[in-house]
């Protein structure tokens, strides 16, 4: 058996230094300063860089929950209050009245754009949303049963293949603009084609006179006999998820396209690996768990007193999905925007769906529980979402592959505020060893 990891308790302290600006760790009876770094909403860490080269010593911090890995300007989060914003700006402010595409903008850019300067960008994404044709054979080859994100992650990986002059590891500040509408353009028709390719019917391609988001839903829901009818009220809807998705500051699948990014990878690989780890079911597969919770809930008759008391009983292993954040200590302020989308677009398509019926029943039971309020167990974004794609008709194993094209420009974002940090470095994390110690090699017939 390996031993035990040892932690080291009594000997060591950090505390403030005298100077307000340095913070002392004291091992045994030796002491070192290290400087203390403050944000502009007053967060406040102790910048440790220098730790292992003073002392000897790295930190444990399982899940990197309590270390900063960069200084980052883009997003804002409070989860204790329950606050989110980007550049400044609070989310439900930007959801109210700003478009996907201005929102875009002000995650790249760092600010609301001029009038001259979104016509100017938004022009940039009909420009560039084909993909290249003989991209179309990788859809060929792949099974009609594939996962829509595993060929979102290959397809574009693949773009730095036919798009070699976009490929370069360290672009010109100048052509980061069109990278990025090349990128996010390009991402929405590859989801539309992965749709097509899995239930069998030819690629719509994209059209000139359509915005950012009917023109997907055009390019996924339109046939060669028939031309989807798009609805308003469908297009504010995803809007407004697409808006509530585009950043969430260092999360598992930012911190992937910022770790491989910094190794000097281009922006498409970068991404791609971002597209896999967001992937995931705790992660941005967290939606396409809820949406079939509901159903599964929805199938044994609706019963969700029933499945709460299951959820409570640790031996039942029923897992309560779309509730509590890894940050979030309060309501997800993104959860209470989207339920309220969801009672309009309901409303207005005169859909009546059960599984709306049982998640209020649901968010209702856990509030009143002291069960899941006293471990602060609240919705998340990803509980109300799958119900809205769902009245739209976007399949359960699509949701994934809606969240990466609402991230791509939070992603891009954060890769260009790491590829220009006055501090780029590999992302190399340390670890703490448990293994055997040194042993020697026994040859196969004297092993015991």
């Amino acid at each position: 058996m390996p031993k035990r990891t040892k932690i080291l308790k009594k000997s060591s302290k950090v505390r403030l230094s005298s100077n307000p600006k340095m913070a002392k760790l004291t091992l045994g009876k030796e002491a070192y300063d290290f400087p203390i770094v403050v944000g502009t909403e007053m967060e406040k860490a102790i910048d440790i860089s220098s730790l292992r080269l003073k002392t000897g010593y790295t930190t444990l911090d399982n899940g990197y929950a309590n270390t900063g890995s960069c200084k980052s300007a883009i997003t804002f989060i409070d989860g204790e209050k329950g606050v989110l914003r980007y550049r400044g700006i609070p989310v439900g402010q930007l959801a109210e009245n700003s478009t996907f595409v201005e929102t875009a903008y002000l995650l790249i850019y760092g600010k609301l754009p001029k009038k001259h300067q979104f016509e100017e960008f938004s022009k940039k994404f009909t420009i560039h949303a084909m993909i290249h044709e003989d991209m179309k054979n990788f859809f060929n080859g792949y099974p009609a049963w594939g996962h829509p994100m595993g060929i979102l992650s290959a397809m574009v990986c693949s773009l730095s293949a036919y798009y070699p002059e976009l490929e370069a590891s360290e672009p010109k500040q100048r052509e980061m603009g069109t990278i990025a509408v090349e990128l996010i353009s390009k991402v929405r028709t590859i989801a539309a084609f992965s749709y097509k390719k899995k239930i069998g019917e030819p690629f719509i391609y994209p059209r000139a006179d359509l915005k950012f988001i009917p023109n997907f839903l055009n390019m996924m829901f339109s046939s060669s006999n028939t031309e989807y009818v798009i609805e308003d009220d469908v297009v504010e809807a995803l809007q407004t998820l697409f808006i509530l998705h585009a950043d969430h500051e260092q999360n598992c699948g930012t911190s992937t396209v910022r770790m491989v990014g910094s190794s000097m990878a281009n922006l498409f690989a970068s991404v791609s690996a971002g597209i896999c780890a967001l992937w995931g079911p705790l992660h941005g597969g967290a939606n396409q768990k809820v949406t079939e919770m509901l159903e599964k809930i929805h199938r044994s008759g609706g019963d969700v007193k029933k499945f709460i008391k299951k959820v409570k009983d640790r031996d039942s292993n029923t897992r309560l999905m779309g509730f509590g954040h890894r940050v979030y200590k309060n309501y997800d302020p993104r959860a209470r925007i989207i339920k309220k989308r969801v009672d309009v677009l309901l409303k207005r398509l005169g859909i009546h769906d059960p599984l709306l019926e049982i998640a209020i029943k649901l968010e209702e039971a856990a509030l009143k529980d002291d069960f899941f309020v006293s471990r602060k167990l609240y919705p998340n974004v990803d509980f109300y979402s799958g119900i809205i794609y769902n009245a739209i008709g976007i399949p359960v194993d699509m949701a994934p592959v809606m969240f990466a094209m609402a991230r791509m420009p939070g992603w891009i974002a954060q890769w260009m505020e790491m590829r220009n940090s006055e501090v780029l470095r590999i992302n190399r994390p340390r670890q703490v060893y448990i293994g055997e110690i040194k042993r020697d090699y026994v040859p196969m017939g004297k092993r015991k």
